[in-house]
């Protein structure tokens, strides 16, 4: 298990997690950001200055993952993680492939009113901070204000403004004990080898689309899933629209693209379809549901909005499929491209 303890700088994170592996039988401290501290020294300076923070590389948000499961199998656990975490596909992408190698998360919010926070931010162990070291700190306000909405629905909240770092520490211990804070996000398996995905495009009456925010990876996504061994590409398609959205389409859905993904380490490729559902009824829309554990939000995207929204391949496939549609033909397409 860990026990991710996320907040602005100045909530009290390191002091609470030291005093919290006393707390904590068999605990182990992982500080995620030796793991950038690494690649800083690791990448180009070409590639750290196309970021503004490592936790924009892909390869720092992996690694996280990676490490923890490796540590889990040295130490009986649980981790004890202060590391803010302040957007949420970065969250969706880590505690998705946390749960994926079955590594349960307890998600802890240190809180404290942004006065707190900035007065904190002026004092670096009790000694009135450099300039640099204020700045540093209060570059994350914004962001932690910005952030507040998602995070106190997602974490289990703790105002730290009154009270001492064991104090903290006690109400997390008191916390994980009982259950809170638990990420009850869906365990989708790492894949191991290509695979085959069924995805479904979903229309409203002005032919939007309809797209669905998983909880368990960043950006948008189309209506769909892996295929299981054994199922026809369509009704595994039909099968996930039923479980993610409640929605039962009774006739097989029109193929509109095959797209080939080339693998791309650490990813395997494999083939992607995606097939016309047709449009739904106002009633359907209106009973749509949502899996929580699986999906955080749906909404009907033009096409210009779903540029915006959905990952570049992602897109690419949509664009393709679009044409498809409009066309009356499926298309074949290899890493994204029409052959044939």
């Amino acid at each position: 298990m860990i026990v991710w303890l996320n907040g602005a700088s100045g909530a009290g994170k390191s002091t609470a997690a030291r005093h919290l592996l006393d707390l904590l039988p068999g605990s182990t401290l992982y500080d995620p950001e030796l793991v950038g501290s690494e690649l800083r020294l690791m990448l180009p300076a070409a590639r750290l200055a196309q970021v503004g923070d490592y936790q924009d590389l892909p390869s720092w948000r992996r690694l996280v993952v990676d490490t923890a499961a490796a540590l889990l199998n040295e130490v009986p656990g649980p981790l004890v993680t202060p590391m803010p975490l302040l957007r949420q596909e970065y969250r969706d992408e880590i505690f998705g492939g946390l749960a994926s190698r079955r590594v349960p998360v307890r998600h802890v919010l240190l809180h404290a009113e942004e006065t707190i926070l900035r007065e904190r931010a002026g004092r670096a162990g009790g000694a009135p901070a450099d300039a640099a070291a204020q700045g540093r700190c209060r570059a994350h306000l914004e962001a932690y204000e910005d952030a507040l909405g998602w995070l106190k629905q997602d974490a289990h909240v703790i105002d730290t403004a009154r009270l001492t770092p064991r104090e903290t520490a006690e109400r997390i211990a008191e916390a994980v004990h009982a259950g809170a804070g638990a990420c009850d996000i869906v365990q989708t398996p790492e894949p191991t080898a290509e695979t085959l995905a069924a995805g479904v495009l979903l229309f409203d009456d002005a032919d939007r689309v309809l797209l669905v925010d998983p909880t368990y990876k960043p950006g948008w996504e189309f209506p769909g899933g892996v295929v299981e061994p054994g199922e026809p590409p369509a009704r595994a398609g039909l099968r996930e629209v039923t479980e993610e959205l409640g929605i039962r389409l009774h006739s097989a859905p029109r193929l509109l693209v095959l797209d080939w993904e080339p693998p791309k380490p650490p990813g395997f490729g494999g083939l992607r379809m995606l097939f016309d559902g047709g449009r739904l009824a106002g009633e359907q829309i209106r009973d749509l549901l949502l899996p929580g554990p699986e999906l955080r939000d749906w909404r009907f995207a033009t096409e210009a909005e779903a540029a915006d929204m959905l990952p570049p391949v992602r897109w690419n496939r949509l664009r393709w499929a679009l044409r498809a549609r409009e066309q009356g033909r499926p298309l074949n397409l290899e890493a994204g491209v029409p052959v044939g």
